[in-house]
């Protein structure tokens, strides 16, 4: 990066962590730092909410995932907004009635103390993973950038956010999510407008969605219903739908954006709102890899996106690497040629357009074989870093086309969304880890400023958890996939307890505490022997609470007082 690049960066950098401190200043009691006194208002409420979800991960790996993949990842999202109403309608008025500071806190009122530890012990092993492979992706870029080594650009992306999440707590994290939302949401409009400007071949933006689409990346609605499929409309709706309800009803980081609204209908206001802003949202992030594709088919790209990775395969294995580099070279010149006929063509004789699309569509298959064989050479050359490049294709395209300036302001950008989610799940963590294990097995309440203290430590103790999960999070392919995938194999069960908890007031603890262990250890089997795809985990482990809680009802003798 050139100077002023550097210097956009760190300004950026360095003012959102001063404007944390100076947001989260003043922490005198637990009720400030875990819950920002209960008194956002719904513009706050609602841009921490969509900040904690839109990570690094969204706006590093959506567009790669949309380059490789197509659109049909948006599929995802289309049964959140049925399931905001869910939640706006049973979730949000229990959660503020009983002024709780997690989500868990209802549980014991409901069934008995073991359930509500279990489920917040659920909740805790996810969330901390998960926050771990948000610290890795923005280290991503640190590390190509700088060519440091990974795990020090962990440390330091992990270790900086810190500084205002420890010293500001709830109140920092709102009221930064708040300035860096608006932040991102600006430059990368504009990253999408200068990818348009930047076309080659002066391509305009109905010549690059016709590429896209003749490619199918723009396989926005996929109908086909298949069990293993990870994204259709089936699965979108349906599993897309438990998900959000677990995310959005029952995850602490989640919650605790809500709860610190002022009241019921403040809290419900910023979550409809994001039910209805989140599609077209990553609708439009996931175009900016479609027309990136567009962009690449009229423009040579390189063989693999992922520098690093590939210079290590033409290190170790130089014969092979340039054997692949000669036929990259001959496939790309013939696509790229390729695309160009097909846009004249479109104009000037649309009725050898099917011909030119089929050998389009030829080549373009042959650059994906090869790049799996690229992919195959550099798992199998024992390089112990991030191998695909999934995660790179936005950065290459940013680092590369871009102008001065505003490449350093998107690198801020990544930063300020990884650390809005981040900063967000450090202070849901400790809320829980405190309130929901840690005092409950003190013999004596602490004073006001013993309890402060300790949210502190627990906020600095899953920083450091955190980061040291980035530091094994290299081989996880696709962020954004891992990220679900690793939320759906635990939001499930964490759903059914809650649904159970709202709808089947017959079913006591025992039971319930038993059932959802049980569709914890089934939603995992699931997933190893590869029976359903991801999304539909959370149907399953959602539905296996509420059957084995059923059945165990049956067998379920109360004890009778004597």
């Amino acid at each position: 990066m050139s100077g002023i690049d550097w210097m956009v960066l760190l300004v950026t950098l360095v003012g959102i962590v001063l404007y944390g401190i100076y947001a989260g200043r003043g922490q005198k009691s637990n009720e400030s730092y875990l819950k920002a006194d209960s008194n956002l208002p719904w513009y706050v409420v609602l841009l921490g909410i969509m900040a904690t979800q839109a990570s690094a991960i969204t706006f590093l790996s959506a567009p790669g995932q949309a380059y490789t993949d197509g659109m049909r990842f948006v599929q995802y999202y289309f049964g959140l907004p049925l399931a905001m109403i869910v939640i706006s309608i049973t979730f949000i008025p229990i959660f503020q009635r009983l002024k709780v500071y997690t989500a868990y806190e209802f549980l014991e009122n409901r069934f008995d103390r073991k359930t509500r530890v279990l489920t917040s012990l659920l909740f805790l092993f996810s969330r901390g993973l998960s926050t771990g492979i948000s610290i890795y992706a923005p280290s991503i870029i640190l590390s190509t950038m700088l060519n440091w080594n990974i795990y020090l650009t962990n440390v330091l992306t992990g270790g900086i956010l810190l500084i205002y999440t420890y010293i500001g707590g709830a109140k920092a994290v709102a009221h930064t999510q708040k300035l860096q939302f608006l932040i991102i949401l600006g430059v990368m409009a504009f990253a999408g407008y200068l990818l348009l400007k930047n076309m080659p071949n002066g391509a305009s933006f109905s010549d690059s969605l016709y590429l896209a689409g003749k490619s199918g990346k723009l396989n926005v609605i996929t109908t086909n219903f298949d069990w293993k499929d990870k994204y259709n409309i089936w699965s979108g709706v349906i599993g897309g739908f438990f998900l959000a309800l677990s995310y959005f009803g029952t995850d602490q980081s989640q919650v605790g954006r809500y709860i610190t609204a002022k009241d019921t209908s403040t809290g419900r206001k910023g979550l409809l709102l994001n039910g209805l802003v989140k599609i077209p949202m990553q609708f439009s992030i996931l175009l900016i890899g479609a027309l990136l594709f567009a962009f690449y088919a009229l423009k040579p790209a390189p063989i693999y996106f992922n520098e690093r990775s590939y210079q290590h395969l033409k290190e170790t294995q130089p014969k092979q690497a340039a054997r692949l580099e000669q036929q990259h070279k001959k496939l790309q010149e013939r696509f790229n040629q390729q695309s160009k006929e097909i846009l004249t063509e479109r104009k000037t004789n649309p009725s050898a357009l099917p011909t030119a699309v089929a050998a389009f569509k030829n080549t373009e298959k042959q650059i994906a074989n090869l790049h799996g064989k690229v992919e195959e050479a550099i798992n199998k050359s024992n390089y112990n870093a991030e191998r695909t490049d999934t995660n790179y294709i936005f950065l290459y395209f940013v680092k590369n086309t871009l102008p001065v300036g505003m490449i350093g302001m998107l690198f801020a950008v990544i930063f300020l969304a990884s650390w809005g989610s981040i900063s967000a799940a450090l202070n849901s963590l400790a809320a829980c880890s405190v309130k929901d294990v840690h005092l409950i097995f003190f013999e004596e309440p602490p004073s006001e400023k013993q309890e402060l203290r300790l949210s502190r430590l627990h906020t600095l103790g899953w920083g450091i958890f955190s980061i040291g999960v980035a530091m094994f999070a290299t081989q996880m392919g696709s962020l954004i996939e891992a990220v679900n995938i690793l939320g759906s194999l635990f939001y499930g069960p964490i759903l059914g307890i809650f649904l159970v908890a709202f709808y089947y007031k017959r079913i006591p603890g025992h039971v319930v505490f038993f059932a959802a262990i049980l569709a914890e250890l089934s939603v995992i089997g699931i997933y190893n022997f590869d029976i359903v795809s991801f999304l539909w985990l959370n149907v399953v482990g959602a539905a296996a609470v509420i059957g084995f809680s059923t059945i165990g009802l049956l067998f379920y003798k109360p004890k009778v007082l004597s």
